[in-house]
C-alpha cells in the first residue's frame, strides 16, 4: 500500500515541480526588463561590498604585505592578536569610548525628544537645528573640538583659568583624551536621536496622556508609564545602532591625533589613549602594510560588534517582557 501511495504520489510531485519551473521562466521571460533595471544594485553589491568581505576572509589566514605573493598562515594572525597587548587596549578604549559617549547622548536625546514633543515654539526650526551636527563634516567637527580642548590655547582651558580652576591636559591624559572623544560624538549623534525619538513619541495615541491625566498622572508619570515602555523598540534601535557605530569610531581620534606623531600619526594621541580597534586595524593594515593581520582583526571586531548587539538586544528586550 506504502509503495503504491508513493508510486502515484511521485508523478503528481514531479508535474508540481515542472509547472513550477514553467511558471518561474515565463515569467522571467515577462518581467527581464524589471530584473534588468534593479541588476546594478547587486552588480554594485557583489563586486563593491560582498566580494570584498569574502576576500578579507580569506585574507585574514595569509600574510600580505599588498604587493609581493600571499603566504598562507592559518590562524597565525589570530593566534597573534591574542597575544597582542595592544588589540586588547584598542578594544577596551573603543568599549571605554562607547560608554562615555552613549550613555549621556541617548539621555539627552530623550530629553529633547520630550521637549520638542511638546507645544514649544520654532519646533520646527529647532529639530533642523539639533540634526545639523549629524550632516556636518565629521572632519571639521574633529578639527574643531581639537581647538576647542587645546592643551595650551583651546577655549575650555580659558575659560577654565579663568575660573581659577586650573587646565586639563585635554589631548595629553589618558582619561580626558576619551572624554574628548565622547563629547565629539556625543555632540554629533544627540540631534539625530532625539529626532528618532520625537517620532516615536509622535506615534503614541494622545489618548492615553488624555486617560492618565484625568487619573490625576502629572507629566513625569505620563512620561515613565505611558512614554517610556511604549518608546521601548525605539530605544533598542537607537542603542544597538550606537553599539554598532561605536564599535567602529575611527575618524574622530584618526583627526584628533593624526599630527601627534610623525613617523605614524594613527596612533590614538599619547599612550595610545584614544586608539580604537578600527583605527588599530588601520594602522596595522596600511601604516604597516599588514593586510592579514588587519583582515584578522577586522574580523575579531565584527564578532565583538554582533556578540555586544546580541547582549543589548537580550538586555532591553529582556527587562521590557519583565516590566509586562
Amino acid at each position: 500500500m506504502v509503495a503504491t501511495r508513493a508510486g502515484t504520489g511521485h508523478p503528481r510531485i514531479k508535474k508540481r515541480a515542472l509547472k513550477k519551473r514553467a511558471e518561474e521562466k515565463r515569467a522571467l521571460r515577462t518581467y527581464w526588463r524589471q530584473y534588468l533595471a534593479i541588476s546594478p544594485f547587486y552588480v554594485l553589491f557583489a563586486v563593491f561590498m560582498l566580494g570584498p568581505v569574502l576576500f578579507s576572509l580569506y585574507l585574514a589566514f595569509h600574510k600580505w604585505d599588498g604587493l609581493g605573493p600571499m603566504e598562507f598562515v592559518g590562524l597565525r594572525n589570530f593566534r597573534f592578536m591574542v597575544k597582542d597587548g595592544l588589540f586588547w587596549q584598542s578594544l577596551t578604549n573603543t568599549f571605554a569610548i562607547w560608554f562615555l559617549s552613549t550613555v549621556p547622548m541617548l539621555l539627552l536625546a530623550l530629553v529633547l525628544a520630550a521637549m520638542l514633543n511638546s507645544s514649544v515654539r520654532f519646533g520646527g526650526f529647532y529639530r533642523v537645528a539639533f540634526f545639523i551636527p549629524n550632516v556636518t563634516s565629521i572632519v571639521a567637527i574633529a578639527i574643531f573640538f581639537g581647538s576647542v580642548f587645546a592643551n595650551q590655547v583651546g577655549l575650555v582651558n580659558v575659560v577654565l583659568q579663568w575660573l581659577n580652576v586650573g587646565t586639563v591636559g585635554w589631548l595629553t591624559d589618558s582619561f580626558a583624551i576619551k572624554l574628548v572623544i565622547s563629547a565629539l560624538i556625543t555632540w554629533q549623534w544627540t540631534g539625530y536621536n532625539a529626532i528618532i525619538y520625537l517620532a516615536g513619541m509622535q506615534a503614541i495615541s494622545s489618548e492615553l496622556y488624555e486617560a492618565a491625566r484625568i487619573d490625576g498622572a502629572g507629566p513625569v508619570k505620563c512620561f515613565l508609564k505611558i512614554t517610556l515602555p511604549l518608546l521601548r523598540p525605539v530605544i533598542l534601535f537607537t542603542v544597538i545602532m550606537s553599539a554598532i557605530g561605536g564599535m567602529q569610531t575611527f575618524t574622530e581620534p584618526q583627526v584628533l591625533f593624526g599630527t601627534v606623531d610623525a613617523t605614524n600619526p594613527d596612533n590614538g594621541g599619547p599612550g595610545h589613549a584614544g586608539l580604537t580597534t578600527v583605527l588599530y586595524l588601520y594602522r596595522e593594515a596600511f601604516s604597516f602594510n599588514q593586510l592579514g593581520y588587519g583582515a584578522a582583526i577586522a574580523w575579531a571586531l565584527f564578532l565583538v560588534i554582533l556578540l555586544f548587539t546580541l547582549i543589548n538586544w537580550r538586555l532591553i528586550a529582556g527587562s521590557g517582557r519583565r516590566d509586562r
